[in-house]
């Protein structure tokens, strides 16, 4: 090979689950011999040394391959480097499925939401799509949002690499299923034909990606909690959840679309309501702002941070479930209204307990979390008559009702105190 003049690269990975912006000065001035030594030893090749931490593997593991996706289209205008184009919904339909005809799910990835099955607006698509006279498509919808990181273009073919379609999922999972349906009995359908308007904004921003991904995605009633969804921290609690046979539902429905159990699937507010309860003896919070608790900057940090183990994230998810299925239980004989209000002061009484104190912060469950330490039903059953007799003793003294109760700080605070964790 030496007469073709060939590049040559050779790669040193030094990978450790340690910090690797805290590396030992000796390791530093090992990096630096290696490189030097090689470069005298090996004409024409360059040598580097990479030092890979904890962080850098989780960015690895955690990023997609490039791919390349090509969109067919009829009329475009182009602003710098970015596209709006109509496209034959036959082309767009080629686009979002692969080789077997399912659809490229990585695709939707950086979506907020999954596919929210038979609500209104899907309804309404479905229905324009098997109405042979309806207007064109494109007339009656507001159409598809995808980021890609490069957009290049011949003739009437954009070829995209890193495609997101950040806000159109459910005209996606609606054109495929209803075409996928109607192809059944027939060959040819007309709304193949009609016109779809597609977006298409180029940049690796990572910031402006997620400024499109809120605003494309207010413009419909979309909970708080799902604007969060493609937080990095949300992903990681995902992944740790799915290691361990646990569905965190991120992005609303996905797993559920799935068809995987209910009784371990989690949501992003269920979470937030959990660390709350247990993590920061507040369940009088998670009763009354459950959507609140994400709302606001400070309290959503405060509640999804970094600095809480994943450990941490599940042995709360867990028990509250345990809490649930209790409460759930003849055993408990609560009714459903009796539950929505009992539920979160029940799991705070149960984590103070395994801690012997009160939980001001969810990294003091550290330990328990490791040790997989959760509580029984019996003692539940103890802490759920010392929860009804305390709310029966405030109800006969303020005259307020249980559901006012439960929203109430000044009532933690002495639930704290009588069962001795203050």
């Amino acid at each position: 090979l030496a007469t073709r003049h060939p590049r040559i690269e050779i790669r040193f990975s030094y990978v450790t689950r340690g910090d690797a912006e805290a590396v030992n000065a000796k390791v530093l001035v090992k990096v630096r011999d290696l490189e030097s030594q090689f470069s005298k030893v090996t004409a024409g090749a360059v040598g580097k040394v990479e030092l890979l931490g904890a962080a850098e593997l989780w960015t690895r593991a955690n990023s997609a391959p490039s791919y390349t996706l090509t969109l067919p289209f009829q009329e475009s205008i182009t602003h710098g480097t970015s596209h709006i184009v109509l496209v034959k919904i036959r082309d767009y339909l080629a686009f979002l499925r692969d080789e077997d005809g399912s659809l490229r799910r990585h695709i939707f990835d950086w979506n907020v939401r999954d596919y929210q099955g038979e609500v209104e607006v899907n309804r309404e698509i479905r229905a324009s799509l098997v109405d042979a006279n309806s207007p064109q498509f494109w007339w009656l919808n507001n159409g598809v949002t995808i980021v890609c990181s490069r957009v290049s273009t011949v003739g009437k073919e954009h070829s995209l690499d890193d495609v997101q379609i950040v806000n159109g999922l459910q005209t996606s999972h609606t054109l495929h299923r209803t075409l996928e349906e109607l192809a059944v009995s027939e060959t040819e359908h007309p709304a193949l034909e009609r016109l779809l308007q597609v977006r298409v904004l180029v940049t690796e921003d990572a910031g402006v990606r997620d400024r499109v991904i809120r605003a494309t995605n207010r413009q419909t009633s979309v909970p708080v909690a799902s604007l969060h969804a493609t937080d990095e921290i949300q992903r990681q609690i995902e992944k740790y959840f799915l290691e361990n046979d646990w569905f965190y539902d991120r992005r609303k429905n996905y797993y559920r679309n799935q068809g995987r159990p209910a009784s371990r699937v989690v949501s992003i507010p269920l979470l937030a309501q959990a660390v709350m309860a247990m993590g920061l003896s507040q369940p009088h919070n998670s009763r009354s702002r459950p959507s609140s608790l994400l709302k606001d900057n400070t309290e959503y940090k405060r509640i999804f941070s970094a600095d809480i183990p994943l450990t941490v994230y599940l042995w709360l998810a867990r028990t509250q479930s345990d809490v649930d299925s209790f409460l759930a239980s003849e055993v408990a004989g609560a009714p459903a209204a009796e539950r929505t209000n009992l539920r979160f002061h029940l799991a705070m009484l149960a984590a103070a307990e395994l801690m012997g104190r009160r939980v001001r912060s969810p990294k003091q469950l550290k330990q328990l979390a490791a040790d997989g330490r959760h509580s029984i039903s019996e003692r539940l059953l103890e802490q759920l008559q010392l929860l009804r007799g305390h709310f029966e003793e405030h109800a006969s003294r303020t005259g307020d009702t249980q559901d006012k109760i439960a929203k109430r700080s000044d009532f933690v605070e002495s639930l704290l105190g009588a069962a001795g964790y203050l």
